[in-house]
């Protein structure tokens, strides 16, 4: 089967960062399903892993973590899904990528790819959506069936436009919330708003400001998901007392925790990864959880966050997605289809 792959941590510039190479088909055992690729979408990860290492790999390293595609064969154990179903997932972190014409995926992590939408569009979703919904209503302990509870909390997304932002801002708006979302050009507050965010603050001025000139001193729950380092201070300020932070990036350098005592406030970290990176006994719900997602997709509650599209699944457009990621100016996704 063909993949594609690196083994020097390049810039894409670089002839040698991404190329293709041929593989041995893999076999599925146990939970696995073997999936035919017939789209995938890039994210940030995607670069972080790319660019970070500084030693030359043994042999080509296939990333990749959004995938839609058909069911060609199951393991053994398998019992949620046969040969010839559609379905959507974002892979694990310590298993070969979505880079190749054939993946193997634990079906514990994999759900039914929504049937209204495209490759393309459903590709768009998976990683996405398993962490806004996981630091939504696992981390920050929201419950989506409390609508009329939620009506009355606010929840601060910090950079509502990104892939994570433009499906949190949806769930948060589905599940009965007051959704700030912050956005800082006229096009990611335009879709922002379009994605479930009631109103808008600019990330790049002091959010404080900006909040309390919409009227409120705290809010319920915030949600970071750009620059952890430069918005802690926001954060601990804007927090209500008994209030919940969660946040997907991380620090680099220490952030000061005892701001939240007297607040009695609770933070929490969200990796997408963790339930299949230690095999927890709860990676089943990634599987729930993207079954849902369907749904919701499905009946029109939210949409595909796509925003560019690329064909065929080849060197070259990678490197083109890739390099559109890196920009950081990215709004919604990008997306390669066969």
């Amino acid at each position: 089967m063909k993949a594609i792959g690196f083994q020097q941590h390049l810039p894409i510039t670089d002839p040698k960062s991404l190329f293709e190479f041929e593989l041995v088909k893999p076999t599925p055992k146990g939970h696995d399903l073997l999936v035919k690729v017939n789209a995938i979408s890039v994210n940030p990860v995607d670069i972080g892993v790319r660019k970070n290492g500084h030693a030359t790999l043994k042999k080509p390293k296939i990333i990749g973590w959004d995938a839609v595609g058909t069911v060609t064969e199951v393991g053994q154990k398998v019992t949620l899904f046969k040969k010839d179903d559609r379905v959507f997932y974002a892979g694990s972190f310590i298993r070969s990528g979505s880079n190749s014409e054939y993946q193997l995926v634990d079906e514990r992590i994999v759900g039914i790819a929504p049937k209204k939408l495209s490759d393309a569009q459903a590709a768009a979703m998976p990683l996405t959506s398993l962490t806004a919904w996981e630091a939504l209503f696992e981390q920050l302990e929201i419950d989506p069936k409390d609508k009329t509870n939620n009506h009355n909390k606010n929840i601060l997304i910090i950079n509502g436009s990104g892939g994570v932002g433009s499906v949190a801002t949806q769930l948060a708006h589905w599940a009965g919330l007051n959704v700030i979302a912050s956005a800082s050009r006229p096009e990611t507050i335009s879709w922002t708003t379009a994605h479930g965010a009631d109103k808008t603050v600019n990330h790049r001025k002091d959010l404080v400001t900006e909040v309390r000139q919409l009227g409120y001193k705290y809010v319920d729950y915030i949600l970071e998901l750009n620059d952890l380092d430069g918005h802690w201070n926001e954060m601990a300020e804007l927090i209500k007392p008994s209030g919940h932070i969660a946040s997907i990036t991380e620090n680099h350098r220490p952030i000061n925790l005892r701001k939240l005592t007297t607040k009695r406030a609770t933070f929490a970290w969200e990796w997408m990864y963790s339930k299949s990176y230690y095999q927890t006994s709860d990676m089943i719900t990634q599987h729930q959880i993207l079954n849902h997602i369907s749904h919701l997709l499905d009946e029109g509650t939210i949409k595909s966050t796509i925003n560019k599209k690329l064909s065929p699944i080849n060197v070259d457009n990678l490197k083109m997605a890739h390099q559109l990621v890196e920009t950081n100016h990215m709004v919604g996704k990008v997306v390669i289809s066969n």
